[in-house]
C-alpha cells in the first residue's frame, strides 16, 4: 500500500511540474531594461522623441525607442504581462506620468496602440 501512496505522490508531484513548466510566461528582452524612465520622463526633448517614435511621427532614435514603440501596445492589453519586473516599474512610471500630466497624448497613444493590436496579423 506504501508503493502505491509514493507512486502516486511522484505522479501528482510530476504533473505539477510539468503544469507549471507549461505555464512558464515568455519574458520581452531585459536588453533593455537597463532605460532610465525618470530621465526620459523629465527631459522635454528626451520626452518628447520616445513619444513621436511611438506615435510613428518621426524616426526613432535608439533601439529601446523601438523596442519600447513594438512592444507597448501589447503590455498595455496584456498588463505587461510578458515584461520583466523593470519594465513593469518603467511602464507604470509611463502610464502615470502620460495620464497625470499630459492626458490628451496618453489618450493618443491609447487609440494607436488599439488600432496597432487591432491590426497586427495573427499569428
Amino acid at each position: 500500500m506504501a508503493h502505491v501512496s509514493i507512486f502516486f505522490g511522484l505522479l501528482l508531484t510530476s504533473a505539477v511540474i510539468l503544469l507549471t513548466r507549461s505555464e512558464e510566461i515568455k519574458h520581452y528582452t531585459d536588453k533593455y531594461d537597463h532605460v532610465n524612465y525618470d530621465e526620459i520622463l523629465s527631459n522635454d526633448r528626451l520626452r518628447n522623441q520616445y513619444y513621436n517614435c511611438a506615435m510613428g511621427t518621426s524616426r526613432c532614435l535608439s533601439d529601446d525607442a523601438m523596442f519600447f514603440r513594438d512592444k507597448f501596445p501589447e503590455a498595455l492589453v496584456t498588463k505587461c504581462k510578458y515584461c520583466t519586473e523593470p519594465q513593469k516599474i518603467g511602464f507604470d512610471k509611463i502610464v502615470t506620468y502620460y495620464t497625470e500630466k499630459e492626458p490628451e497624448k496618453w489618450k493618443a497613444v491609447l487609440e494607436k496602440s488599439i488600432k496597432d493590436i487591432q491590426n497586427k496579423p495573427k499569428q
